[in-house]
Formats: structure tokens, sequence, C-alpha cells
């Protein structure tokens, strides 16, 4: 364990940082959201505009907030006041943030269950034993267990509360030593599998041809939202890990080698995902259900269908808990400073509570489907609020405090541990000034009217 000159934690490299941070960004967002978002938005044109939208907007939001975490190694409230004054009315980003990981963790937690459930189905082989309609029909019979849900549910958060509450060090960079290259592992396994598919050449036309006539505002807008969603913006996750990056890391570096990754993984979960579904003829365009519903379908058409099944959901699985441990860290780092309370004492708390908040969304398909808020049920509210209105506001809020507040000489320091260039410098500060929060408060707008 390293610690900075104040005692706080430190990522013992920076191999470390980037295996943890990526763990944050790989989540459900790219194994599940950008198959379907993909397939729905026409393949390469969508794939297409994700890339340029992470380079020019998801890039510099990602460097802003690892920039403020690093230089104030505080949590995400006490930070803006180390960063610009005492009381300053921007620790609001920071208790947003805090707000936006306490509601996204309650159903996260939820949702992950559902990826533990299917990953028991997979691995006592139920894919293989029942029937194409059997198979269909397993989301709908979870949708409609409460029970079954609230299991899952506390045993995805029990996970994550018992790593996060090990420690920074011994808690979640030693699990994602173990966690990412399992991950790595599986998703090399399956990358192999698909490319002896019929459907593989099919798939790298479907992702990497662009057909220009099926971009549209919408899919450009929905491409902005994915790449700003995937690297786990607006939250402060990266800016509390950033908050243990040693003050001499070279941030552009390490936020592409993050992006890098994390982009890397989606396209080739893409190319698994369209490998298979073209393989057996299925569409593209399934949307949400492709994961859940399509998938397992198509498994258990397939040989050595239990390896890749078991394979799959435990992939899908692992992502979903390293992104869990960054939502938590949000919270526990807080708690623990803001109150002068144990780590353990901060987690547990935390998890009672998550708990108790998730059993709304556990039980919006079921008992409490027919409450809704707004035509929402707390699930959807709560899903809403976050994508829709805290992610992108928290965004827009850390690209103007480092842009303009911090402004030119934050920027310019963040540049020169690159040993830019005056035209890169001007290029970059324009992006996060103007570029990256004009984006996103489009995306963010249309989210909310349209």
């Amino acid at each position: 364990m390293t610690h900075n000159g104040q005692g706080r934690a430190q990522w013992s490299s920076r191999l470390l940082f980037v295996l943890v941070a990526s763990g944050s960004a790989v989540g459900l967002g790219n194994i599940w959201k950008f198959p379907y978002m993909a397939g729905s938005g026409g393949g390469g044109a969508f794939v297409l505009v994700y890339l340029l939208c992470v380079l020019f907007i998801g890039l510099p939001i990602f460097v802003a907030e690892l920039y403020i975490g690093q230089q104030s190694q505080a949590n995400p409230v006490k930070a803006f006041e180390i960063m610009h004054k005492p009381k300053t009315p921007w620790r609001f980003i920071g208790l947003l943030g805090v707000l936006s990981a306490y509601l996204i963790l309650s159903f996260y937690s939820v949702v992950g269950g559902w990826v533990l459930d299917f990953s028991y189905q997979a691995l006592t082989n139920q894919f293989g034993s029942l029937t194409q309609e059997s198979i269909q029909n397993i989301l709908t019979a979870l949708f409609a267990d409460p029970g079954r849900q609230i299991f899952w549910q506390f045993i995805f958060l029990g996970i994550s509360v018992y790593v996060v509450a090990q420690g920074v060090v011994k808690g979640i960079e030693r699990a994602s030593k173990v966690l990412m290259p399992v991950l790595g592992f599986l998703l090399f396994f399956l990358f192999i599998r698909a490319l002896f598919l019929p459907g593989a050449k099919d798939a790298v036309v479907f992702l990497f041809v662009p057909d220009f006539s099926l971009l549209t505002p919408k899919i450009v807008l929905e491409a902005v939202g994915q790449a700003f969603f995937t690297l786990s913006l607006g939250i402060g996750a990266m800016m509390i890990y950033g908050s243990y990056l040693n003050k001499s890391e070279n941030l552009l570096k390490v936020s592409f080698l993050v992006s890098l990754l994390d982009t890397g993984i989606a396209l080739v979960a893409g190319f698994v995902v369209f490998s298979i579904v073209f393989t057996f003829k299925f569409q593209p365009e399934a949307g949400p259900a492709l994961m859940f519903q399509t998938l397992p379908m198509i498994f258990s058409k397939m040989p050595a269908s239990y390896f890749v099944a078991v394979a799959f959901f435990l992939l899908v699985a692992f992502a979903a808990l390293t992104s869990a441990f960054s939502l938590l860290e949000i919270i526990i780092s807080w708690k623990t400073e803001q109150f002068n309370i144990s780590r353990k004492k901060a987690a547990v708390i935390a998890g009672i509570f998550l708990f108790g908040l998730g059993l709304l969304t556990a039980m919006s398909t079921n008992i409490l489907s027919q409450t809704t808020i707004f035509g929402l049920t707390f699930f959807g509210l709560f899903d809403k609020l976050t994508t829709s209105v805290f992610m992108p506001l928290g965004s827009i809020l850390f690209a103007v405090f480092y842009g303009w507040i911090l402004g030119p000489k934050a920027v310019k320091a963040t540049v020169d541990q690159n040993k830019g260039t005056k035209y890169f410098f001007i290029v970059f500060l324009w992006l996060v000034r103007i570029v990256a929060p004009g984006a996103v408060g489009i995306m963010m707008i249309k989210g909310l009217f349209y």
C-alpha cells in the first residue's frame, strides 16, 4: 500500500489505476447497452460517431474529473472547497454526485442481481435443458418474483459492500487485480469462439462499415449519450478514483489508456454478440431484451453452449461488479471524511440504505408496478433522474469548473504533463469549455423532452 503525505491511500501503480478505472468504466453499458444500441442505431454509422464522441466529448470531461480529484486528494464535496474556496457553491457538484451514486446503485444492484441470476442459470445449465419458449420466459418470471429479485440484489450489494469496506488498496484494487484479468480472459475466449462462427464476417461489416444513409440526428445524440455514459462520467466516480492518484501522474495518458481499454472491450463485446446473432439469423435490433432473452435462446443452440453461456454471463457479472465498486466508493469516501467514521461502518450503513432503496426497484416490475410518479415506476424514475438529468448536469458542471473556473492555468498544467504544443492546448481548452459541455447539454435536452 502507498500513501500520499497526508496518509491518503494511493494506487500502487499506473497499471493498477488503469485496471481499476477501466473496471469502473467497463460495466453493463459496454456489454449490454452498447451492442443493442449499435444494433438499433444501424451498426457502423453509430459506432463511428460513438468513437468520435469518446475522443472529443468523453475524454475532455474524463480529464476534468481526474484533474479535480488528483489535485484535491479529497472526497467529492471537499474537493471543490480545496480547489476553489470553503463553502463554495461548486461543492453542489459533489453533493449531486453522492446523490446520483445512491440512486444509481439502488437500481444498478437490482439489475446486477438479474445478471447474477442468469449467471446461476448458465452455471446450472438451465439454458441447455429448457425449451426456447421457456428461456424467453425466464426474465418475465424473474420480474414477477420480488423475492427472487431481492435475494440476488442482496448478494450483488453484499459483494460490493464487502469489497469496498476493505479499503482502496486491500479491497477495490485487490479485487480489480483478479476480476479485470478474468474478465479479459472470458472476453478473449468468447472472441476466439465468435471468430469461427459463420456470422463473424457479417458482424465485422455491420460494426465497422458505416452506412451514412442510416445516420440521423437521433442516432448521433444516442452515440453522444453512449460515449458519455460508458466512461462513468458526471457523478464523480473518476474524480474519486483520481483522488487516489499521485499528483505527478500524466492525466492525458492515463485517461486515453482507460478510454481505449473501455472502448476496445465494448467493440469486442459487440463483435461477439453480433457474430452469434447473425449466425442464427436473428435481428440486431432486438433492443434491451438482447442479453436476457435472445442470447440465452441462441446459446441453447450452439455447440459447447454451456461454456459460452457461462463465460458470457460471468463476464457481464464481473463488469457489473467493478462498476458498482466505484459507485459505492463515491458514497464511502464522502461518509468517512465528512462524518469521521470508519470505512467499514460507512460501508454497512450505506449498504443497508441502498438495500432498502433498491427494494422499490425490485418491486417496480411486480408489486409496485402500478405505483407511478410522473407516469414512471420507481425504477423508471430513478433511471430517468440520473441518466437524463443528474449525470449530464454533473458532466457539464465538471467541464465548466475545470475549463472556466480553474481555467487555462489548470488546462495548461494538464497539457504540459504530456508536453503538448500550444495548438493542442488551445484545441483541448475549447473542447472542454464549449464542445463537450455543449454536446452533453443537447443530449440532456433531448433526453428530457423528446
